[in-house]
């Protein structure tokens, strides 16, 4: 029988009130939109001492102060803490002696091989076994010759070792960048190459969903590709067996990673400024490579604190026992965020492999394995995509049945808007608190900043369809059209463009190889100058709350992973028998995204089952299975612009209902006789909908 639930702790966010009624004579309230609405808006009105009060909350440290909090306010180039010294490293590593006196470990995993062999089975790393591991590994870094401002490429799952890896990278300075195993070679190269890494970090191998993937003969590939590498750090997750040799033989000098991080040893995380490149991560565009997002020390730490505390409800385990557990791969911007969790010292809980167990060749789909987990690590915070959460649905999964989750005190969801349904499923699936529904947060955010725009707030009510709140520090508002001098107005319980009217300071720092900002101002900038455009629909309503409704322009958003057009572009015209091909992702609130890909073929050559499959096959391959679309379907041309752009977005609004005329103008279009096929295939798929 499940143990009763433990008491709930005092909210973090009454802490943080007591503090600015404390150190600024401020009083504010936050268990009623009203309260929390006057919050928020002493956050945005008054942003350079909200992010005082965010520093001198959490104690950051510096070796030296700071001149002034935000100087140069303007998008993009805000200027944030300027002559600060910091390292993200040193504030995980702050809570290992309270943490671990209190008897709490840093690091609790399983992966499949694990679950297979011992259904209770739980790897824990200790703070002390963190701190030694990381020390040891900064410390070969700085032998192999990293010094700050390298680049250090990662390919490993999501793994302590990932952790191990990325702290070490910081603690010296260096520049960590991380793709996930299951990604394919275009993919990881359309990455990896723009960066020109120094070292390469990888894992052998990976299981998924109870199939085993060996990556060394990609791994290879990968090596002849980076010309930059000049160092292999091996991680042996598949067989501790594997040969090494063929690697070597690429011409690198290949070490193991278990040896470089066995040793005893001591390192203090290198003082560094506060705008130093912590990582870079990429969110896709519809043209051209991924974008190589550069993120800094200071503002990730920062906004990550905030948004752990506030808008999670995150507080350090030596305290609340918190354990935190985000499913998500290493590719995926949640693995960071899930990975910040040890900014505040909470426990953070990893999970590789499957959330719906074994493959379909091997066995019945399983979706009670992270529950399992859950219960098994004492999670109190579980979050995951919302496509999860419709699985577990459609499976009639009852998580309490799984195992005992009486430490689950908030449910967080992302990715994809969350259905009414999905709400429902979780309050009824999982253990009141305190006479409640257990506390359901979906928040909204992305890749682009490492953080969210909307989230929740545990104080206030949780309303089915929405989320709770905008987040402390960042001025949200849902945007019309740009007048003619470039600006829109702001709009009340009415759909508009996602937009942030003041910085932020994780906002990118740059993207990496853009010298003029060029890419960077046409990414976010180029609708409202000077305002950022997040690319996504919003609806703020007159409670507070936030809807989204899914990207407002043509990325593609599968299962919360973002990814360019282009890059599934260059997969599938590879193929001999395409000539061209556009994909547009169509995403519905409360229900399933769907994607089709319609394909321009040689003459003579017709879609059929083979063609199909391999259509499939290579964007599987080349980038990954998360992104091969729903159906596919053969056309005579692409609609394209005068210019010759696909018009993706059009399209796209075509699909999701709107008028031809209005979004399909056949003046500004090279070939408009095509629009007649398409506008026919919205009616049928109008018409089976309705």
């Amino acid at each position: 029988m499940p143990s009763s639930p433990t008491p709930l702790p005092e909210p973090q966010i009454a802490h943080y009130l007591r503090f600015l009624k404390t150190s600024r004579g401020l009083r504010f309230e936050a268990d009623t939109p009203a309260g929390y609405d006057a919050l928020w808006r002493w956050s945005i009105d008054e942003l350079p001492d909200f992010w005082a009060s965010i520093w001198q909350h959490f104690d950051v440290r510096s070796s030296a102060p700071y001149g002034s909090v935000l100087s140069g306010p303007a998008m993009p180039g805000a200027r944030w803490f300027e002559g600060a010294q910091v390292n993200y490293a040193r504030q995980v590593l702050r809570h290992a002696d309270a943490a671990h006196a209190a008897g709490h470990p840093a690091i609790v995993f399983r992966n499949e091989g694990m679950g297979r062999h011992d259904p209770k089975a739980l790897q824990e790393t200790s703070w002390p076994e963190l701190e030694r591991q990381v020390a040891s590994l900064a410390l070969h870094l700085q032998r192999l010759g990293i010094v700050p401002g390298d680049r250090v490429a990662a390919f490993l799952p999501n793994t302590p070792q990932a952790i191990v890896a990325f702290l070490a990278c910081a603690s010296v300075g260096a520049v960590w960048s991380v793709c996930s195993p299951d990604m394919g070679p275009v993919a990881v190269l359309d990455r990896f190459q723009q960066i020109e890494p120094k070292l390469l970090i990888a894992c052998d191998g990976y299981v998924y969903g109870g199939l085993q993937h060996d990556r060394l003969p990609l791994l290879r590939e990968l090596l002849e590709a980076l010309p930059s590498v000049r160092d292999l750090v091996l991680l042996r997750y598949l067989d501790e067996a594997a040969d090494a040799a063929p690697l070597a033989a690429a011409g690198r000098a290949v070490h193991d990673f278990a040896a470089l991080t066995e040793g005893e040893a001591t390192f203090e995380p290198l003082w560094l400024p506060f705008d130093q490149p912590l990582w870079i991560v990429y969110s896709s565009g519809t043209t051209g490579l991924p974008k190589a997002i550069v993120h800094g020390h200071g503002g990730v730490m920062l906004n990550s604190l905030k948004a752990n505390a506030m808008h999670h409800n995150l507080g350090a385990s030596a305290e609340s026992g918190d354990r935190f557990h985000w499913y998500s791969s290493s590719g995926w911007i949640m693995w960071n965020a899930q990975v910040s969790g040890l900014l505040n010292g909470a426990t953070v809980c990893l999970y590789d492999g499957s959330p719906g167990g074994p493959a379909p060749a091997i066995g019945p789909a399983d979706w009670g394995v992270l529950w399992r987990f859950a219960a098994d690590a004492g999670v109190t915070y579980f979050g995951a995509g919302a496509a999860f959460y419709a699985s577990c649905l459609k499976a009639d999964v009852e998580p309490m049945r799984e195992g005992d989750l009486s430490a689950l005190r908030g449910v967080g969801s992302t990715g994809s808007p969350l259905s009414d349904e999905g709400y429902q499923w979780i309050w009824d699936q999982l253990p009141k608190r305190e006479g409640r529904d257990i506390w359901l947060n979906p928040i909204s955010g992305g890749t682009d900043f490492a953080g969210a725009f909307v989230a929740g707030m545990v104080t206030l009510p949780v309303v089915k369809g929405e989320m709770q709140c905008r987040c402390l520090g960042a001025a949200v508002e849902a945007w019309s059209e740009p007048d003619a001098g470039g600006r829109g107005r702001a709009l009340v319980d009415e759909v508009g463009e996602l937009v942030c009217t003041q910085p932020i300071p994780s906002m990118p720092l740059y993207f990496w190889n853009d010298p003029d900002n060029r890419r960077y101002l046409g990414s976010y900038f180029d609708m409202y100058p000077g305002v950022w455009r997040h690319g996504d629909w919003i609806r703020i309503t007159p409670r507070g709350g936030a809807v989204i409704y899914g990207r407002s322009d043509a990325t593609i958003n599968r299962y919360g992973i973002r990814m360019g057009t282009a890059e599934l572009y260059r997969a599938v015209e590879a193929l001999p028998e395409v000539l061209d091909s556009l994909v547009v992702d169509l995403e519905y609130l409360g229900r399933e995204s769907y994607m089709p890909l319609f394909v321009v073929l040689r003459e003579g050559v017709v879609l059929d089952a083979a063609l199909t499959k391999r259509l499939k096959d290579v964007i599987k391959t080349a980038l990954s299975a998360r992104h091969v679309p729903n159906e596919i379907f053969q056309v005579e041309a692409v609609p394209r612009t005068l210019s010759g752009k696909k018009m993706e977005l059009p399209v796209k609004k075509l699909l999701m209902g709107a008028d031809a005329k209005q979004v399909l103008n056949a003046d500004a279009m090279a070939n408009a006789e095509c629009v007649d096929w398409f506008v026919a295939f919205a009616r049928r798929r109008a018409a089976s909908e309705g």
